[in-house]
């Protein structure tokens, strides 16, 4: 059983806004997802989805797109993204899979999953820029941190020796830094931190890398050539 991830899907199963317009690496992009993910993970291997799986706005919209990622090998763990308006409460996404019997996939949210000895925690973020000092940022960023202590410390009552961190949003890029959050995974003991968001030109502000004593990843669809990312074997 491995352990992969992949974010920034943005299936477009049943709504006309497909990435391909952007042309390059997105060209066809949902054929590659398929063909990639297929060649390297197996059936009962473990991906988390970094956020922005699908641009449906609502779970009908979003039901084709959920379709796809089903019959895709593996058990799947998603974590909400910026463009995800289908995301809803924890008890209403899972009515939703069971009754689609979408039984592969789950989310993670407010909660912590184990993988061996790995607490797989996280949350969305924020997106750390001026902006975000106007009120009503403030509020959502703060609401986000709850939720990945809530993760963290699940992590932490579950006994798992290590954690690491999904995000959707960078905690760390170019000269934006989050101490809230970088902090916060260091109190924790967390020594990966695995986030999406940033696409085309924007990837060369990722920071990658060791940095404080976390190890960053950038893993966004068209930064991986649309193939799960092997943490752990």
């Amino acid at each position: 059983m491995a352990l992969y991830t992949l974010a920034d899907l943005h299936l477009a199963c049943a709504v006309d806004k497909p990435m391909d317009i952007f042309g390059g690496r997105w060209q066809d992009y949902m054929d590659k997802i398929q063909d990639h993910w297929t060649a390297v993970v197996a059936p009962d291997d473990v991906v988390v989805i970094g956020g922005d799986l699908s641009w449906g706005i609502d779970f009908a919209q979003a039901r084709a797109d959920f379709a796809y990622l089903d019959r895709l090998p593996g058990r799947k763990i998603l974590l909400k993204g910026n463009h995800d308006l289908w995301w809803n409460t924890m008890t209403k996404m899972r009515r939703f899979v069971q009754e689609n019997g979408f039984h592969n996939i789950d989310f993670l949210h407010n909660n912590c999953y184990a993988y061996e000895n790995i607490g797989l925690c996280g949350t969305r973020g924020w997106f750390y820029e001026e902006e975000f000092q106007a009120e009503k940022d403030e509020k959502v960023f703060k609401r986000e941190l709850i939720r990945l202590e809530a993760s963290l410390k699940a992590a932490e009552q579950m006994g798992l020796s290590e954690k690491y961190c999904f995000l959707h949003y960078p905690p760390l890029y170019a000269n934006f830094r989050c101490e809230e959050i970088i902090g916060m995974m260091q109190r924790y003991g967390v020594t990966r931190c695995i986030y999406g968001h940033l696409h085309s030109s924007s990837c060369k502000w990722a920071v990658e890398g060791m940095h404080d004593g976390i190890e960053f990843r950038l893993v966004s669809g068209d930064h991986v050539n649309f193939t799960p990312v092997l943490l752990k074997k």
